[in-house]
């Protein structure tokens, strides 16, 4: 399967990629503040292509339970000089995680060519436009809500099929504002507007999201719900955030997005030899 994004081709081949997780935010749950200076940033970036990055999800504003929105003008001033500075430094496919259509088309003019929107383009209606002149990989993923009201008791009679109704709904958004297929992928929305229980059908059901016919991308690193099983703070949830993946991986996931680049592309070196391997 092909994902088109601008002028590149990504493959989706026999393991998952990883998409490297760069918050610019003073905010994020896990690692806000720690790269608002756009110098650390890049070298964190850096860091991450070193440890098998495949993509650089670049992102301006926190969209953590309970998060306020932050202007355009904010997110710029956060994102695009990060944007700007690895593509000087790297050849990486860049992805922009916002939901803001300026924002998005500041970054593709920078070097984004995937936008990563947590509202699948309903936040802003100018946003299937942006995607659709620029030819870029859009990432729609469900939400219930937005970042400040979606964990206030979400509710579902059947979350798994709810959402897959939802994403094909996005789908078909997309076809009608012009935008190909093959320049979208999947994201069930781990933990925005979302239970436990949720969270795991949702990982569960990763083959019948599959059969909406696109790449799925899972975002499971480090989150709350991954606390809730272990007991442990978000620093220290790398191993249950590895654990996840590699369940994912084995239900199909194509992408899983992630703060610990190097142990996840570790692990899915792992999953790909045990899963090519013939006795």
């Amino acid at each position: 399967m092909i994902w088109s994004c601008t002028d590149t081709r990504i493959e989706i081949g026999d393991r998952p990629l990883v998409m490297g997780i760069l918050n610019v935010t003073p905010d994020s749950f896990s690692d806000g503040g720690m790269y608002d200076d756009a110098a650390e940033a890049a070298d964190h970036a850096r860091q991450m292509i070193q440890d098998g990055a495949s993509i650089v999800d670049v992102g301006g504003e926190s969209t953590r339970p309970g998060a306020a929105e932050v202007s355009e003008v904010e997110e710029m001033r956060r994102t695009i000089p990060v944007v700007e500075a690895i593509r000087r430094d790297s050849s990486v496919i860049i992805s922009i995680d916002t939901r803001k259509a300026a924002v998005a088309r500041r970054a593709i003019e920078a070097g984004a060519s995937i936008v990563n929107d947590v509202s699948a383009m309903t936040h802003d209606a100018e946003m299937a436009g942006v995607i659709a002149g620029s030819g870029a990989g859009i990432v729609l993923m469900h939400m219930r809500g937005n970042p400040r009201t979606m964990q206030n008791s979400p509710t579902y009679e059947d979350v798994l099929r709810e959402v897959c109704d939802r994403l094909g709904e996005r789908l078909d958004a997309c076809r009608k504002a012009g935008i190909n297929a093959d320049q979208t992928v999947l994201d069930p929305g781990i933990g925005f507007g979302k239970t436990l229980d949720h969270n795991l059908a949702l990982l569960a059901g990763i083959p019948s999201l599959r059969r909406l016919g696109r790449p799925v991308l899972i975002g499971l690193s480090r989150k709350s719900f991954l606390g809730r099983l272990t007991g442990r703070d978000a620093d220290e949830r790398a191993a249950a955030t590895i654990a996840g993946n590699f369940f994912a991986a084995e239900r199909g996931a194509d992408i899983l997005r992630a703060h610990d680049v190097r142990e996840t592309v570790d692990a899915m070196t792992v999953f790909k030899a045990l899963r090519t391997w013939n006795d």
